[in-house]
């Protein structure tokens, strides 16, 4: 493979993004297509086809990682659990490996960001990171020693689908989910989820941006939405400190633009933490939107890219 450069793809739901590195983490060459969406062969050949253009331009042949919206069932390497759903229950990195003649790595595209932050990113150094996606959905990856760990079932990480802890009067049972529960930290904590909290309360049908520019000018209802949302991102927050004990907690996402947040959430959260002293660290993204690209490419390990 070429000398410590790789690829990395993100498969997103309306756009395929893929990027060379070189073995500094430099990002030297990028392409964006929209996705085929609904098209499994289509999404495929499109994947390959950024792949190839890339290796033309560059005039080598790195290792390729891919990020996709679901998961690899380890036993039978299809994929579940994608809101990309013409993906589920296809062989992609199969059919992936076919098209370009050679390995594939793929992960889900929470823990691509978790590592892309935890190799060298915000949370560079860090021996224990928990990435976090605030966004249309809730999601999450966690990185131990540079490394994904996605777990048996390849699910680790997942914590939008746990019920928001330490409820509060008017929480519970908690608005429905698309999972089949209710009260799921992803209803309270994804950007729609805030959009209908603040519906709820003060009417209206103000988007995340929206809330956020009017708490900046002064609006009270919009204020009380944010301080509700920083209070049960905290108690959340909590309950993966308890179970990970991270060094840091970097958040992603649309949601994670909300500065205030670095501030007041360590600070709330510390009534529910199980520590007298909390050394872990709530974390803005260093590379944004390269995440995915840049966290697919790094699946696969420097001795690898040699």
């Amino acid at each position: 493979m070429a000398g410590g450069h790789r690829i990395g793809v993100d498969l997103g739901g309306s756009k395929i993004e893929a990027a060379l590195l070189d073995g500094a983490g430099a990002i030297v060459l990028r392409q964006r297509i929209a996705t085929p969406a609904g098209d499994y062969p289509g999404t495929v050949a499109a994947v390959a086809g950024l792949v190839a253009a890339l290796e033309r331009e560059a005039g080598i042949v790195p290792t390729v990682g891919v990020g996709i919206p679901g998961t690899v069932v380890a036993a039978s390497r299809l994929i579940k659990n994608a809101n990309s759903t013409w993906l589920n229950g296809r062989p992609l990195p199969r059919d992936l490996e076919a098209a370009l003649g050679r390995p594939v790595r793929l992960a889900n595209d929470a823990n691509c960001f978790a590592l892309s932050e935890a190799v060298d990113g915000a949370a560079a150094g860090c021996a224990a990171v928990f990435g976090v996606i605030l966004g249309t959905g809730v999601g999450g990856g966690i990185v131990i020693s540079g490394r994904i760990v996605a777990g048996i079932n390849g699910i680790a990480g997942e914590w939008g689908h746990n019920p928001l802890p330490w409820p509060k009067p008017g929480e519970l049972p908690g608005p429905p989910c698309y999972c089949g529960r209710t009260g799921c930290i992803e209803t309270f904590l994804s950007g729609p989820g805030l959009a209908a909290d603040h519906r709820r309360h003060a009417g209206g049908t103000l988007n995340g941006p929206q809330i956020v520019a009017g708490a900046e000018a002064g609006d009270v209802a919009c204020r009380a939405t944010l301080d509700r949302y920083a209070g049960r991102l905290a108690r959340a927050l909590a309950g993966v400190i308890n179970v990970l004990d991270p060094d840091a907690i970097v958040l992603g996402g649309g949601l994670s633009a909300i500065a205030g947040l670095y501030d007041a959430v360590p600070r709330l959260w510390r009534p529910y933490v199980f520590s007298d002293d909390i050394a872990t660290r709530l974390l803005p993204p260093r590379h944004g939107d390269s995440s995915g690209v840049r966290g697919a490419a790094w699946l696969w390990p420097p001795e690898a890219t040699q």
